[in-house]
């Protein structure tokens, strides 16, 4: 019997030192300082993964969607604007691409339409549904199902910000950087886009100056408003975008100039604003 009483004293030894380990490491645990991703933190990042992915694959609709979730549920990140460049750059695609979302859907051609018939069917363009189908001319066949979009666009100029906002049915769907008329020359309230030209001459006080010109401030598109001799137009300053240098029109790069010219027909709403 006496023999065993070392074995049992071991034995509980052993018990009383988990015991005493276990109440340690308890309370150093609640002290440790390890760093930890907040888990804002590791959305963010599963979200940008998730977007990786679906770019990736193509899938500009929900890539689209996750990029507007990072927009709105991390509007004090540092990446913000560089988000939101993301979805106009999207939007855009999306427009000119023959996907079906909200704002579109699908017609199917009949005998006797034109692409210019169709356009004032659902007050867009030619040019967007030529894009946005991949047709290369005028031609277009019965029977055939195209895109086309639904939803009517409106434009909206701050000129203390000197950026141009395209919407359809309130959604922004791209923001241009643009020069508005120096000493806050550009006229505010709503108008209408009336006249629409390629390559315009400039008819400037006592000189017609052609395009192509090297002095035709015009650029190489119209957007001419229900106002005389105010428009939307392109520029031959590039550098000067997002100041106040013009004689009251609103001016974008070329290339900006003429994805917008494609996208808005006549009659489209633009709202200018301080």
């Amino acid at each position: 019997m006496a023999k065993r009483i070392p074995v049992i004293s071991a034995i509980v030894a052993i018990l009383v030192l988990i015991i005493i380990l276990a109440v340690l490491f308890k309370n150093n645990k609640s002290n440790l300082s390890l760093p930890q991703s907040s888990s804002k933190e590791v959305s963010a990042l599963a979200l940008l993964n998730k977007a990786k992915d679906l770019q990736a694959k193509g899938d500009l609709v929900n890539l689209k969607n996750v990029y507007q979730q990072l927009v709105n549920d991390y509007s004090n990140s540092k990446d913000v604007m560089s988000w939101q460049k993301k979805i106009d750059d999207i939007n855009i695609k999306l427009l000119f691409s023959p996907v079906i979302t909200s704002k579109s859907r699908i017609y199917e051609i009949k005998p006797g339409d034109t692409l210019a018939k169709i356009a004032r069917e659902f007050k867009t363009t030619s040019d967007l549904i030529k894009r946005s189908n991949n047709l290369s001319g005028d031609i277009i066949i019965p029977g055939r199902k195209i895109k086309v979009w639904t939803e009517p666009f409106s434009i909206l100029v701050y000129k203390s910000q000197n950026i141009l906002i395209l919407k359809s049915d309130e959604e922004i769907i791209k923001t241009y950087i643009v020069s508005t008329g120096k000493n806050n020359s550009s006229p505010v309230g709503t108008f209408k886009i009336t006249t629409k030209l390629i390559n315009p001459t400039w008819y400037k006080s006592g000189a017609v100056v052609p395009s192509g010109s090297p002095d035709n401030v015009l650029g190489s598109r119209w957007l001419g408003i229900n106002l005389p001799t105010y428009g939307l137009h392109g520029t031959i300053e590039p550098q000067k975008l997002g100041e106040q240098v013009t004689q009251g029109c609103v001016r974008l790069s070329n290339p900006d100039v003429e994805e917008l010219y494609t996208i808005v027909p006549v009659g489209t709403e633009v709202v200018i604003v301080d």
